[in-house]
């Protein structure tokens, strides 16, 4: 059965209201286990550093644990790729069957700045 877990920096900083944003996002969600990773969108900003940040709900389906070593993530609004990049995030491991949230920072020149980047998918690349 699919769980949600907050990393601790996570629980620390995280508003009330964004918890609730979440444990909602996860509830709707954790069902939609269609591939053995799924990123449910949660926000799209861009940062005083002109960097895009996307926040997700990652859900690891799978039996093993998740890491982000040097892995390519695509940020995709319709059929345009807006962001792609490598992430190493050796803070993020995540176990089976567990969801949490993350920001993923595409640093500037990794993305299109001039396309519009709300409601996109992001998945991860082959």
């Amino acid at each position: 059965m699919q769980s949600l877990v907050l990393q601790t920096s996570w629980e620390r900083a995280i508003a009330p209201q964004d918890r609730e944003v979440i444990e909602s996002l996860f509830h709707e969600t954790k069902n939609n286990n269609t591939e053995l990773v799924v990123f449910s969108p949660i926000k799209e900003a861009i940062n005083h550093k002109k960097d895009l940040l996307i926040t997700v709900l990652v859900h690891n389906f799978s039996e093993q644990t998740l890491k982000f070593e040097n892995t390519k993530i695509v940020y995709r609004v319709e059929d345009h790729v807006i962001a792609k990049h490598n992430f190493t995030i050796p803070v993020l491991p995540i176990p089976p069957m567990i969801s949490m949230p993350w920001t993923f920072l595409f640093p500037e020149g990794s993305y299109s700045s001039n396309q519009p980047y709300e409601s996109g998918i992001l998945r991860l690349s082959e």
